[in-house]
């Protein structure tokens, strides 16, 4: 039997800008474009604004103020990774991922998985027919991924607390189904909102899947992928977590399997 499906994607809004074209929802697809049209790149015009904070990925990721719509937004330029990154760099065959992402972000926040909001994405033409991608995101203020919190960077949040906001987090994921392939300590962030414990966030959400399987399954794949980031984290970093803490972590999340969001179960 299957489990909860995902709901069925949706096309946002384009609009061609020269050699670019513009995705997104109203209000923000005119406010991109605008961008655009006068800085030629999303990334470009995000790079020469004041930085409130610094952010980093493969690449820089700048904050900054979408005009208009006074939106604070996060603007990243997509790099591939693993062994053919110098050659592929930041080509992509389109459509590429950023499509995927949009409507993963939607459908997650659907179903009450804490993410980040993608508001809105642009194609630029490269050679031999690829495309090179911004994505933009609503800006979250007060966070930090999990690595920081462990790696005591982040002195508003304790360990203790980001480990039991995860193990919130890897519930919520478990109950939908939803498999992240990559979850390590870089893909949850730690919101720490105004007078409330730390609320766990999942991003990167292009390559995760939704619905199809238990949330047994779920559970398990998500907490192995983790509990071998966070053991490679204390190797390459150093934290106060130890092996042993790791491992009943991971023992935890395991005890805390929930009832699926709908009737029916994957095999």
């Amino acid at each position: 039997m299957t489990g909860p499906q995902p709901s069925r994607a949706t096309t946002p809004a384009s609009r061609s800008c020269g050699a670019a074209t513009v995705y997104g929802d109203a209000p923000y697809l005119e406010a991109l474009t605008a961008i655009v049209r006068e800085h030629g790149t999303l990334y470009a015009w995000a790079s020469s604004q004041p930085q409130p904070r610094a952010l980093r990925g493969r690449a820089p990721v700048f904050v900054a103020q979408l005009p208009a719509v006074r939106t604070a937004v996060v603007v990243r330029h997509s790099w591939h990774g693993g062994l053919l990154a110098p050659l592929t760099r930041d080509m992509f065959r389109r459509p590429t991922r950023a499509p995927l992402e949009f409507n993963q972000s939607r459908q997650l926040r659907a179903l009450a998985i804490p993410t980040t909001e993608v508001l809105g994405y642009a194609l630029y033409q490269a050679p031999f027919g690829l495309a090179r991608v911004d994505v933009v995101s609503r800006y979250v203020e007060h966070t930090a991924d999990l690595g920081m919190v462990l790696a005591n960077l982040v002195p508003a949040i304790a360990g203790d607390a980001a480990l039991e906001a995860t193990l919130t987090l890897l519930g919520q994921l478990a109950r939908h189904g939803v498999v992240h392939p990559d979850l390590n300590v870089k893909n949850i962030l730690l919101h720490t909102p105004s007078d409330a414990p730390p609320l766990a966030m999942v991003i990167d959400v292009d390559v995760a899947t939704i619905g199809g399987v238990s949330p047994a399954r779920a559970m398990a794949r998500n907490v192995a992928r983790l509990e071998r980031s966070l053991h490679k984290w204390n190797r390459q970093f150093g934290s106060d977590v130890s092996d042993a803490r790791i491992a009943a972590f991971a023992q935890s999340a395991l005890a805390r399997v929930p009832a699926a969001s709908a009737a029916g179960d994957a095999s």
